[in-house]
């Protein structure tokens, strides 16, 4: 059901990737997609939640270790939504899975494989104590990896959930760029935005964006839908 590509080939070893993913075999007389809402550290956009909610729109919530943590109320209002609401890993403190010495954005990589499989694992542990469901699959901090750190995870049984559309850049986009975005998507595809900013415009682009979506008769996929072989990369 979904095909996998890398946005460009690595030059070397470690060199960071970033899994493209969208939806496949799928009919061509309805638009259908997936909504996935990252959930890096930060707050609670309600805003979004409270819309997909009224809407009965499900999406997919990446979560992080550290922001089930301190978003207690924002976890007890997904949990109550568990219809709608798939979460799955995000990672635990949001370290990107990238060998060697650098920064993505800003943020330090993970450096070794050790610190990979930590970030993974406690990640999903937490998910797990939080939802009393195991999350099936993870998505890097700032979306990048080293090829090394995607076959570690895979090993550990997590499938890779890349994306294909890019919503609202880190939710740093004004609202109309992010709601032109998401309007436009395309059959397949997987949308990738924010649910950790609360205080940013790029959630009612969220909002709007998704809406007119729904204006066009879009279905919208979870994650929890999949198995890992229906991944194939391409």
């Amino acid at each position: 059901m979904l095909s996998l590509a890398r946005a460009s080939a690595a030059t070397v070893d470690d060199a960071p990737v970033e899994p493209r993913m969208r939806l496949t075999d799928l009919p061509a007389d309805r638009l259908t997609v997936a909504l996935t809402l990252d959930a890096c550290p930060g707050g609670f956009d309600e805003r979004i939640a409270t819309a997909l909610v009224e809407s009965r729109i499900p999406a997919t919530i990446f979560a992080t270790g550290i922001w089930l943590r301190g978003n207690p109320v924002g976890l007890a209002f997904l949990l109550a939504h568990h219809d709608l609401f798939a979460i799955e890993n995000h990672g635990e403190w949001h370290i990107p899975p990238v060998l060697g010495h650098r920064r993505i954005y800003g943020i330090p990589v993970a450096g070794d494989l050790a610190t990979v499989r930590s970030e993974v694992t406690e990640g999903a542990a937490s998910i797990t104590a939080a939802t009393e469901t195991p999350p099936r699959w993870y998505r890097a901090a700032t979306g990048r990896y080293s090829p090394a750190a995607m076959a570690e995870i895979r090993q550990l049984g997590f499938g890779i959930a890349g994306y294909s559309l890019n919503a609202d850049a880190g939710a740093s986009l004004p609202a109309r760029a992010v709601a032109g975005r998401i309007a436009a998507a395309t059959n397949g595809e997987v949308i990738l935005a924010h649910v950790n900013q609360p205080y940013r415009q790029s959630g009612l682009g969220v909002i709007a964006g998704i809406r007119e979506l729904q204006r066009r008769g879009a279905g919208f996929f979870r994650f929890d839908q999949l198995a890992a072989a229906d991944l194939a990369d391409a």
